[in-house]
């Protein structure tokens, strides 16, 4: 048999939302489909925030909503939430799931980093999807200051995946000057790492925590592991495999 390809799909708040206040069972089911179609020649593994939104859906915790452990326990709540629906929805078509939490202080140690390895390497030889998410109740990195794209990125060269898809709710990384005129336009292929961090702004996500400029950090990873990074419009239905053909604008790096 042919030895599948790995991909890591990373998913943000905003796509699985669709930029409303409630997360989107109907984008869980467009990414289960299109994984489904692809699983002969692909094995998955996905970093999924969301975990806060759909908390908050449902939740009111008497604190102050801005702070760093009411975020972490909204993450506590709707975490299992979160895992339950993907596990659900997944299962109707016939995948199955499971849920790794994981912190950056995994990457630095090499006993951490080999048992990482090895267990999503069994999970995924066993026709199971990791869904991987920030462990939020214990670690404040991301709530504070990044984004899952930095996770996603880590755990893409820690897995040597053969790509790395940001699925984010733009048709890429737009130029500079195209911003500016208010007439965006997609950066399709880069080969440059310097030139593209030229053209980012920095901006920050409506209901995530991160932004274009946390995916060009994370790009900087896989560049060192030498892993292409597509960032997509995971806004759009089928934004995998119109990605695959073609058909859709996205930013391809190199």
């Amino acid at each position: 048999m042919q030895k599948k390809k790995r991909i890591l799909l990373k998913v943000g708040s905003n796509t699985l939302t669709k930029e409303t206040d409630n997360l989107s069972r109907g984008k869980i089911e467009d990414i289960a489909n299109q994984i489904a179609i692809l699983k002969k020649e692909y094995e998955f593994i996905i970093v999924s925030s969301g975990a806060i939104a759909v908390a908050k859906q449902f939740v009111k915790l008497e604190s102050q909503q801005d702070s760093v452990f009411v975020k972490q326990a909204l993450a506590s709540i709707g975490q299992p939430h979160l895992i339950r629906i993907y596990q659900e929805i997944f299962r109707s078509y016939g995948l199955l799931t499971s849920q790794c939490l994981l912190s950056y202080s995994d990457f630095e140690k090499e006993e951490s980093k080999s048992n990482i390895v090895n267990t999503i390497n069994v999970l995924v030889n066993n026709d199971y999807i990791p869904i991987i998410n920030e462990n939020d109740t214990v670690a404040t990195d991301e709530i504070k200051f990044g984004d899952n794209d930095k996770l996603g990125a880590l755990t893409a060269a820690l897995l040597g995946v053969d790509l790395f898809i940001i699925a984010t709710n733009t048709n890429g990384i737009y130029t500079r000057e195209s911003l500016a005129t208010n007439t965006p336009k997609t950066i399709e292929e880069v080969t440059d790492y310097k030139d593209l961090k030229q053209e980012v702004l920095p901006s920050k996500s409506s209901h995530g925590s991160g932004g274009m400029l946390s995916k060009i950090e994370a790009v900087s990873v896989t560049k060192k592991a030498n892993i292409e990074t597509w960032i997509v419009n995971g806004l759009e239905d089928h934004f995998i495999l119109n990605a695959f053909e073609n058909k859709v604008p996205f930013t391809k790096i190199k």
